[in-house]
């Protein structure tokens, strides 16, 4: 086996100390190239793609989108708000009621209803018919606040409050 101070020798033998570290500094220059390169594909991705030029046309450009996306916001805002208003006034709640108006004399059936039909603030129509092997009615009553102006059957009641209440369970 070899003496270490021979292997140093015999090695610098081979390369002399200025060639040693020229290979040295060879060597960290590489490295350094190398993580030049990563620092310069990261301030690329920093600067938001290749239109930026420096970081300040980043920071415009990120706070030009920023502002869009503000406006939209607004907007989205601003139409959910008459959605939501739509949503009120529309038809909530429809509940019907089937009843025979004439129990006992066998005419009739269960044909003839009772429908309410809500918005959320009680607001809309009932609508009823009454059926007869002869003829048939239809009456309609305007609704506000579940109430109605003109005189409510008992089954026209019913179908209002089946209606309210299923709107109070959705909430």
């Amino acid at each position: 086996m070899q003496n270490p101070k021979n292997m140093v020798h015999s090695f610098g033998m081979i390369f002399d100390t200025a060639q040693i570290t020229e290979i040295g500094l060879g060597v960290v220059i590489l490295l350094l190239i190398i993580w030049i390169a990563r620092l310069e594909v990261r301030i690329h991705r920093l600067l938001a793609g290749g239109g930026s030029k420096n970081l300040e046309d980043s920071l415009k450009h990120f706070r030009a989108q920023l502002k869009d996306i503000a406006d939209f916001r607004k907007e989205l805002e601003m139409y959910l708000v008459n959605v939501e208003k739509r949503l009120g006034r529309s038809v909530q709640s429809v509940h019907t009621v089937r009843f025979n108006p004439f129990k006992g004399t066998g005419s009739g059936g269960n044909q003839s209803f009772a429908t309410a039909l809500l918005d959320e603030e009680g607001n809309g129509a009932v609508i009823s018919s009454i059926y007869t092997r002869e003829h048939s009615s239809v009456f309609a009553k305007p609704l506000k606040k579940h109430t109605s102006e003109y005189e409510l059957t008992k089954e026209e009641k019913e179908a209002i409050g089946e209606a309210k209440k299923s709107i109070r369970d959705e909430k």
